[in-house]
């Protein structure tokens, strides 16, 4: 696995892929990986000739009361998962290399992001956007791989490949799990061990949604309300919110109907978690979830 840290060495690579006439596929990350990014990382080897991984945090998502300065970091652990993970290429660049000065264009995103995460990180979607669409020319990626935990990023990101027509492909991958169904994430490591023992009900809140929905409910208030008690009841933190949604759309619904997405946030001490179960409603026409 080769290691670069310049646009100018990542450009330079990317050249030789390119004359050999590689198909390359992307997984962008914040680093701190776990099995979700090397789920990504293992799909994106099965399907393209090079791999390639940036490790980034990018400073333009965190607002100013955020945890840019406390998100995990363990470079030298990274990069042997990486190698591991069949990884050709991994790009570690600094704020500077990448932001040398400030910016002078900014992406800012219209739509998808006036619910669930977007309505208390504003601004956070268009630093996803800003840097996503930088890493996509610098990787000039065939392919590029998202968890589907960050269902809203990704249907982000479906928005700005369609609205701008970037010439990539977008794939989502599911979301992996611990063996009690907690979703696997970087902030897991701030849970308190009563906190661990309890996270697990926010999965269990969205699978009884799922359980409600294939049973024939179709309220999507009674929905909500059947989830949140269960998440009270069990989950011993603040849920910061639990929605319905249609999806990629995002959009409130009154009854379950084509694609929706049942999504909660709970906040614990010294973590916010998020999580998500995206279905298909029986019996109407509904589109694909991207």
């Amino acid at each position: 696995m080769n290691i670069v840290r310049t646009i100018a060495d990542l450009k330079k690579d990317i050249r030789h892929f390119k004359l050999d006439h590689h198909s390359i596929g992307f997984v962008p990350t914040m680093g701190f990986l776990h099995e979700g990014h090397l789920t990504l990382a293992r799909k994106a080897r099965t399907e393209n000739d090079t791999v390639i991984m940036s490790i980034f945090v990018n400073p333009l998502q965190f607002g100013p009361n955020e945890d840019f300065e406390r998100y995990p970091r363990d470079e030298e652990r990274d990069i042997k998962l990486a190698e591991e993970a069949g990884v050709d290429l991994l790009f570690l660049p600094s704020v500077e290399e990448m932001y040398p000065e400030e910016p002078a264009v900014t992406l800012t995103v219209h739509k998808r992001t006036s619910a669930l995460c977007g309505l208390t990180r504003e601004g956070h979607f268009d630093g996803v956007a800003t840097v996503v669409m930088k890493l996509f020319h610098l990787t000039e990626a065939d392919r590029a791989y998202f968890g589907k935990k960050d269902a809203q990023q990704l249907a982000v990101i479906h928005g700005l490949v369609d609205s701008l027509n970037v010439p990539i492909e977008i794939i989502g991958v599911e979301t992996v799990r611990e063996p009690d169904g907690l979703a696997k994430s970087s902030r897991n490591v701030y849970l308190l061990p009563e906190e661990r023992e309890k996270a697990p009900a926010i999965y269990r809140a969205l699978q009884l949604v799922k359980k409600s929905v294939e049973a024939g409910e179709a309220d999507i208030a009674l929905l909500k309300e059947k989830a949140r008690r269960m998440l009270e009841e069990e989950g011993g933190a603040e849920i910061d919110y639990l929605e319905i949604l249609s999806y990629p759309e995002l959009e409130p619904a009154d009854s379950a109907s084509g694609t929706i997405i049942a999504a909660a946030a709970v906040k614990y001490k010294n973590a916010r978690l998020i999580d998500n179960i995206i279905l298909p409603v029986k019996g109407s026409a509904s589109c694909s979830a991207q």
